[in-house]
């Protein structure tokens, strides 16, 4: 779990960058609405070292009121988190070290994003820029262009990520499980449910409430113990771990699991005291010529098989199948697994329960958990990291569209005489809007150059660490893509409309 800490915060400090690169464009876009104040500052003697502490002071001062409300909505949006991660998160304000880092980070971040305006307005002309000549060339647009396409390559490898991650889910909560967890609860032992379980299962079955109840050495969710088996014809150098379990009568009945050849364990047959049933990934490993009825040497003893089971899954939904054996030996089992039969009232079937194990261990509380309840919170890591990648998949599309937005507003103010004159000539609203956002577009088809195999290659990575795992699905490249562009158009017509429905005769006053 640490390395998903690990990867969040470089997210988390790539977003605080973003917002950076965000305020340092929004500045820059903006630049001649201060140019003039910058030149009378100049020609009254003010040094550029004096402008760029000035500027410098406003940015810290501005991440200042940022962090106030940072912490505002923090306090208010915590709760939240801590139900998202089942934590109990929260701001130590008497920490020292709390302080220092926050000042720290303020200072820093102050200082980044006003170094870029700080310096490039400071080092106006008084000359130029009072005669109303700053001009603007590649050497300023460029960086801001470069920016702005590696936010973009960020927010389209976060889109994929929540695409894939999101399929990834769906995929293993869609495995077939090999059992029914509809109605089936699990219960631990204790020592009065250990002495009395005969005759709490006697009660149960009598009482018409369930529809069959076993017991074993580990819940159904979960394995315990592993051990090496021997079986004829095994290779003498072959070493494979089979998952086992240690049960009793009417384990397969009770799980719901298919029986694919041979039978369950029952009370009909006397010698089941050393029968094993195996699943079908120990069928394929073995390679008998004849499953039912064969030998083979599990916990000291020389066992029969009497049934081949279907696979289960039951320690991870992302695993393949892991080779089972179930064996009959009731002495070592501390969990029961109860079906309960179908019925409307299920808390009322569950106080009936309850009523018939207070009879029998009354000391003892009632605890008892739904497998499909206790199977799902295997799937809260990979829920957690789908929940916070869609977190900063929407931070980061709304942090790029500020920066975008202040790109495309120095962009269309540095070219408002340029359309004011196309306007002049016969230029459509709709063929100015065209020019601009096509410049644009190639930004975005850019950053999916460089975002599309980078995040092929990280979240390939990733679903490699999981056994059961679906193919990278390209098309969420192209879905990705796709709304980075669509996003990034949007943004920009509402700059080109605001230029190409203003009157030319404003812009072209001064010519």
């Amino acid at each position: 779990m640490i390395e998903y800490v690990k990867g969040f915060s470089l997210v988390a400090l790539l977003i605080i960058v973003m917002a950076c690169i965000n305020f340092m464009n929004l500045a820059t876009a903006r630049s001649e609405r201060r140019a003039r104040e910058v030149g009378i500052r100049k020609s009254v003697g003010s040094r550029k070292s004096e402008l760029v502490i000035q500027f410098l002071g406003e940015s810290v001062l501005i991440v200042l009121f940022s962090f106030v409300l940072a912490i505002v909505i923090t306090e208010v949006t915590l709760p939240l988190y801590n139900d998202l991660t089942s934590k109990k998160l929260f701001i130590d304000y008497a920490s020292p070290v709390f302080w220092l880092v926050s000042v720290g980070t303020i200072l820093i971040t102050g200082v980044f994003a006003g170094s870029y305006p700080a310096f490039y307005l400071s080092s106006f002309l008084p000359a130029k820029v009072l005669k109303g000549k700053i001009q603007v060339g590649r050497s300023v647009t460029r960086p801001r262009q470069i920016l702005v396409v590696l936010q973009f390559v960020f927010a389209v490898g976060l889109i994929v990520s929540t695409i894939v991650i999101s399929q990834q889910i769906q995929f293993a909560q869609s495995r077939q499980l090999g059992y029914d967890q509809k109605n089936l609860i699990s219960i631990w032992f204790n020592d009065e449910i250990t002495k009395n379980y005969k005759a709490i299962k006697t009660d149960l079955l009598a009482s018409g409430l369930i529809h069959s109840v076993t017991q074993s050495n580990s819940p159904v969710t979960e394995i315990f113990s592993n051990n090496f088996v021997d079986w004829p014809g095994k290779p003498e150098e072959e070493k494979v771990l089979f998952s086992t379990i240690a049960t009793e009568y009417d384990y397969a009945k009770t799980l719901g699991a298919k029986i694919i050849e041979g039978r369950d364990f029952s009370p009909e047959f006397p010698s089941d005291s050393l029968a094993v049933l195996v699943n079908q990934a120990a069928v394929d490993i073995m390679g008998l010529d004849e499953n039912i009825g064969t030998q083979i040497t599990l916990w000291g003893d020389k066992r029969t098989i009497v049934g081949v089971i279907d696979n289960i899954v039951m320690r991870s939904p992302y695993e393949k199948p892991k080779p089972m054996i179930v064996g009959h030996l009731p002495g070592w089992a501390n969990s029961m697994t109860i079906r309960l039969e179908p019925s409307e009232d299920l808390p009322g079937t569950i106080a009936q329960v309850e009523s018939i194990f207070k009879k029998h261990a009354p000391t003892n509380p009632f605890q008892y958990t739904f497998v499909d309840v206790e199977f799902a919170k295997k799937f809260s890591t990979i829920k957690l990291i789908g929940n916070i990648t869609n977190l900063f998949a929407f931070l980061s599309l709304f942090i790029t569209s500020l920066g975008l937005f202040g790109l495309a507003a120095f962009t269309v103010e540095q070219r408002t005489k340029e359309i004011g004159i196309r306007k002049v000539l016969g230029a459509t609203v709709s063929g100015i809007i065209l020019l601009v956002s096509k410049e644009f577009s190639w930004l975005v088809l850019i950053a999916f150059a460089i975002a599309g195999p980078g995040s092929w290659w990280i979240l390939s990575s990733f679903l490699e660490r999981y056994e059961y795992r679906i193919e990278f699905p390209y098309w969420a490249l192209a879905v990705a893509g796709i709304t980075a562009l669509l996003f990034a158009l949007a943004i920009v017509s509402t700059q080109a409309l605001r230029a190409a429905v203003a009157n030319p005769s404003e812009s072209l006053r001064s010519e």
